[in-house]
Order: C-alpha cells, then sequence, then structure tokens
C-alpha cells in the first residue's frame, strides 16, 4: 500500500533561486527541513536566472534553417531545455552530499507528456504512478521545469514561466499541494516597489490569483494558476530567501496560500490592484460601419494569433463610418498594424493609428460580485488624481482601465489607498 498523497508536497524553485551555488545550498536546506517534518518531496526546478536568454540567444545566433527544410523548432528546445537539467543535477548533487536519496528526472523519464508546439507546448498528462512509486521508497525525486516530451518522443519547452506549470501539473498528478519558492514571500494587494503601504494577503482565490496574473502580477505564470483552479491543487508562494531555524524547522503559515474561495473566511471587495505596462492601443478611423466589419477585424487578428483585451467602438465624424480601438500587447502591436495595414481596401478604414504609451490598471477582488459601488470608487480615485481613461473592460471580478502610462504609479497608489488595501 503506497502512503497517503497527503503526505506529499512539490516544491518549486525559480531562476534566482537557482542563481549560483550558494542559492542552490539554501534550496537543498528547505527541501532538507521538509523531509525532515515527515513529507514525500518532489522539487521543479528553474535553469539559473539569465542562462535561457543566453541559450535563446544561442539558438538565434545559429540561424534559422536553410529553405527547404522544416523550422528548426525542435532542436531550439532541445537547446534551451538544457538549463533546467543542469540545476536539477546540481540540486541532485547537492542533496546527496547532505546525506539525502535523491535523484534527477528528466521530463522524458516521468513523462511529462505534451502536445508537438515547440516552443509553447501544453501539457495534456503527466502519469505520476513511477514518480509516486520512486517517492514512497524515500527518494527525492528532482525534477528539471519548463520542459516535456512529445508522444513521439521529441523534447519540448512550454514557454517562458513553464515551470510553474511543470510543478502544478506533478502536483496534479501526485495529487498533494504545491509550494513556489521565489523571491518574494507572497502575493501583494499591489506592486510593493510601486507602493510602500503594500501588504501580504495570507489567502487569494484562484480566480482573484488568475486576473492578477494576466492583468501584470509577475508572481505566477498564468497557465499554471489555470491549472491549479482545474485540477484544486493548493499552490503557496513562499520566499526562498529563508533558513530553517536551529532545529531544521521552517515558519509556520508563511507566505500565500491559493486556494478555492471557499476557503477563504473573511472576502474582501478588492484583494489587489495591478499594472500592466506591456499594452498598446490600436484604432481604426473611419471603419465601415457595416455590420460584419468588426469581425472581419478580429477574425483576421485571431488567425494570426494576435490576443486582443480591451474593445470601444465610437461613431466617426464621417457617416456611415465607425472608430473602433482595440488593445494588444506591445509585442503584438506591430504585427497587428502590419496585418491591418496589407487588409484596408478589404476591411474598409480611413486611417490607423497606434499608441504604446499606455497602461492598463485593474481592481480585482471575488467581492465585487456582491457588492455594489466598486466600479464608482474606482473611477472617483482617478477623477480626484485627474487621471483620464481611454476604454473599459470588466468581469465579474475585476475592472480594468487604460489610461496614459504616466500616469499609471499615480493611478495604483490612489487606488490601493480608495479600497483600505494599505489598512489590511
Amino acid at each position: 500500500m503506497t502512503t497517503p498523497a497527503t503526505t506529499r508536497l512539490v516544491m518549486k524553485f525559480g531562476g534566482t533561486s537557482m542563481g549560483d551555488l550558494e542559492r542552490i545550498r539554501r534550496a537543498a536546506r528547505i527541501v532538507a527541513a521538509e523531509v525532515k517534518s515527515g513529507k514525500q518531496v518532489a522539487v521543479v526546478v528553474s535553469a539559473m536566472a539569465g542562462k535561457t536568454n543566453e541559450l535563446v540567444a544561442w539558438t538565434d545566433g545559429a540561424g534559422p534553417a536553410a529553405p527547404g527544410l522544416p523550422l528548426s523548432d525542435d532542436e531550439y528546445d532541445v537547446v534551451v531545455a538544457s538549463g533546467e537539467q543542469v540545476t536539477a543535477g546540481l540540486l541532485s548533487l547537492t542533496l546527496r552530499n547532505m546525506g539525502l536519496n535523491a535523484r534527477s528526472w528528466m521530463g522524458w523519464q516521468i513523462p511529462i507528456i505534451t502536445d508537438d508546439a515547440h516552443g509553447r507546448a501544453r501539457i495534456e498528462d503527466v502519469p505520476g504512478e513511477v514518480l509516486g512509486a520512486a517517492m514512497d521508497l524515500g527518494e527525492i525525486a528532482v525534477i528539471p521545469g519548463f520542459q516535456g516530451v512529445t508522444p513521439g518522443g521529441r523534447i519540448t519547452t512550454l514557454g517562458r514561466g513553464g515551470s510553474d506549470t511543470s510543478a502544478v501539473a506533478v502536483a496534479a498528478a501526485l495529487e498533494c499541494p504545491c509550494d513556489i519558492y521565489t523571491d518574494v514571500d507572497g502575493v501583494y494587494t499591489t506592486d510593493p516597489r510601486i507602493e510602500k503601504k503594500a501588504t501580504k494577503l495570507n489567502r487569494v482565490s484562484y480566480e482573484e490569483m488568475l486576473e492578477m496574473a494576466s492583468l501584470g502580477a509577475k508572481v505566477l505564470q498564468t497557465r499554471s494558476v489555470e491549472l491549479a483552479m482545474a485540477k484544486r491543487v493548493p499552490v503557496r508562494v513562499l520566499s526562498s530567501f529563508v533558513e530553517p531555524d536551529e532545529d531544521g524547522n521552517l515558519p509556520v503559515g508563511a507566505g500565500t496560500l491559493i486556494c478555492d474561495e471557499e476557503d477563504i473566511v473573511e472576502k474582501r471587495i478588492v484583494s489587489g490592484v495591478t499594472v500592466s505596462r506591456d499594452e498598446a492601443r490600436i484604432t481604426l478611423l473611419g471603419l465601415s460601419d457595416r455590420t460584419d466589419a468588426p469581425a472581419d477585424v478580429f477574425t483576421r487578428l485571431a488567425e494570426a494569433n494576435v490576443n486582443v483585451d480591451m474593445i470601444v467602438q465610437s461613431q466617426a465624424r464621417t457617416e456611415g463610418a465607425v472608430n473602433l480601438t482595440f488593445t494588444t500587447g506591445r509585442r503584438d502591436a506591430v504585427r497587428a498594424s502590419d496585418l491591418m495595414k496589407a487588409a484596408q481596401a478589404d476591411i474598409q478604414f480611413e486611417e490607423i493609428r497606434v499608441d504604446a504609451d499606455v497602461a492598463k490598471v485593474s481592481v480585482i477582488g471575488v467581492g465585487m460580485r456582491s457588492h455594489a459601488g466598486v466600479a464608482q470608487t474606482m473611477f472617483k480615485a482617478l477623477a480626484d488624481k485627474g487621471v483620464k481613461f481611454q476604454a473599459i473592460s470588466t468581469s465579474e471580478i475585476k475592472i480594468s482601465v487604460l489610461i496614459e502610462d504616466a500616469y499609471a504609479e499615480l493611478a495604483v497608489r490612489a487606488l490601493h489607498a480608495a479600497y483600505g488595501l494599505d489598512a489590511l
């Protein structure tokens, strides 16, 4: 009979936590403390900070495949996946030097099975039987994040931030919690670099964390939160810059727990304020007001994999025409603009304008579902500071406004104070 899954734990250490040998030793001491407490542990690791960028630069320097040959995305994955392999081996070595039974497991050995979209693969399955059996025998499994394997046996990578997703997927397979160790000690009400009065949240719902991650918070990768919510994996965000005490114990109740909304006793109206500066506003002036014109625009963008967020349509000065404004990421803005210009005659618009000097500021909280006046508080706080908004988007638990980038930090501080987040 196997040990109950509740004694298992998946731990994940990010790039800054794996930055050098001393930090790897600190991570090993944290792992050892969890083992000492009686848990069976699997550890997912990122590459050393900056290493993936270096590996990507090498693949860029090697150049593309010759004409007539397929793209080399599969070989790109072979190269960039090697950074995590190094840290997995180093952490395993360090744990063995401490007298602990550890072994590295490559993505293909578990296996972490993905589709074949090299460079941006999605996890399809993680059979946990073999890994779980090894852990039942007392082995610490050290797993390189960010990578998997296709059904045909080729290495894949999951895209930037993919190690978070790897860790949650392994935890789901093992039916256990997941602790994410990073360079911050939890999830804050806003970025402490912008607002010094930002406070750490003890608990955040999956829905709130998903909105925060997609709207500018850099604590967790969006896909990892989606997976945690779908599989109901409890995720805790902790600082990797802690040390076990003299008895080898870690602080109790540290970090931020990401969990079901029902597990949060005291629900806040607003839990956080986020800002995203990776935004661009594109406006099509004098667009034909035929009913299928917006569908034509957004179909073309979707087929080019350009993600669109806020959308505003207004009457144009020209009769029989409208102005259509939408936002997208700055990296996608040039591609979207070129796509629109190339199809201008077919789409039928007069002029296109692109503005990258914008930011998206959002307030997020599950309490919005049951409280009135949230929007009024937001717009009054911005008006009092003279901040004008250019577009709005909403969901059940968030309100986002597009503003001039120069006012982004002022807006964050004003909203943080307006909702009383500095008093939590």
